[in-house]
């Protein structure tokens, strides 16, 4: 059929919307993370003000002092502050669902602009992969504590879908033969899924080695000072360790489906292809990730390198493996 191109102008430019949101929700982002970087730090003098105001009045050196001559600011200061920095990540949340929402409308678009599920070349994937990351994360950061990742998240993925929107991007046109076929949107929409998802878990088994390298109340320097805003190390651990779960059955189902198209496109389930190669190769690294997640000798730092190495696969296969490699999957490329 032929392509509707005022149906894929409007892709276009949802998309291009979706990312100028996504921009004005990292500034805010960024500026909550500042704002709490200097509440904690508020707090934490104040805390440490009146231990050493208790100590002193206990060994009968307070000298008539009382809590209020402490040289920190005020709890209902503290208070306010915060709870000013909360507007700024309650608007960051809002903002980020507004651009999901253009995003979803820019990816849904683009199909009836070619009548045609929309993952058919590297610039539709993009824009599909990104999109079930800001969802993913949406749903995994909905609570107040978790909203200090909001930069940590938006940031890669406005650097994906900006070079996705330039050095990605593809004209609308229909899908190329290779591609005709029931199992595309099974397959692949399945595949991105897990990735997203993946990715998530990556970004969090990231942010857990920094904040074990930076325990709270022991930060320094410029590493310090990034790691101060994020929850505690457990809790990113928890966080990557939930969306590996999901993450692993799903990409594993995504797998086993392409397995099946292979059979039938190609007449083989399996044939050491390079995509389909480190695709095996990425779900094996989820798995021993689970696994060393659950055993006691490799459980903390040593699980999240894992975790780490089976994301930095998953981006070597999606840029490396279907822009530079010739393979059966080639057609997934820049053509």
């Amino acid at each position: 059929m032929p392509v509707n191109q005022t149906l894929s102008n409007f892709s276009d430019l949802a998309f291009q919307s979706a990312f100028v949101v996504y921009v004005v929700a990292l500034f805010l982002a960024l500026f909550y993370y500042g704002r709490m970087q200097g509440v904690i730090d508020a707090r934490r003098e104040r805390a440490a003000a009146q231990v050493e105001h208790k100590e002193l009045v206990a060994v009968g050196g307070g000298g008539g002092s009382t809590p209020t001559d402490l040289p920190s600011m005020p709890d209902e200061e503290l208070d306010k502050r915060e709870r000013g920095a909360d507007k700024l990540a309650g608007m960051t949340q809002s903002l980020v669902w507004l651009g999901i929402v253009l995003h979803a409308v820019a990816w849904v678009v683009r199909g009836f602009a070619v009548d045609r599920f929309p993952l058919s070349n590297l610039y539709e994937y993009m824009l599909g992969i990104t999109l079930g990351v800001m969802v993913a994360a949406a749903i995994a950061l909905h609570r107040r504590s978790w909203r200090s990742l909001w930069p940590w998240i938006l940031t890669p993925m406005l650097a994906l879908m900006f070079y996705g929107g330039t050095d990605l991007y593809a004209e609308s046109a229909p899908v190329v033969p290779a591609l005709q076929s029931n199992w595309l949107p099974i397959h692949v929409s399945t595949v991105a899924i897990g990735a997203s998802v993946g990715i998530v878990s990556g970004v969090a088994a990231l942010l857990y080695l920094l904040r074990l390298w930076q325990a709270p109340g022991q930060e320094s320097g410029f590493f310090g000072a990034l790691a101060k805003p994020l929850p505690t190390a457990k809790k990113l651990d928890t966080l990557a360790y939930r969306a590996a779960i999901i993450t692993l059955p799903t990409f594993g189902l995504g797998i086993l489906l392409g397995a099946i198209w292979a059979e039938s496109a190609w007449g083989r389930f399996w044939g050491w292809d390079p995509k389909e190669t480190v695709s095996l190769i990425t779900w094996v690294l989820y798995a021993a990730y689970l696994h060393a997640r659950a055993t006691p000798s490799w459980k903390g730092w040593k699980a999240a390198i894992i975790n780490i190495v089976a994301l930095a696969t998953m981006i070597f296969n999606l840029f490396f493996i279907n822009m530079v490699v010739s393979g059966l999957h080639s057609y997934a490329g820049l053509n």
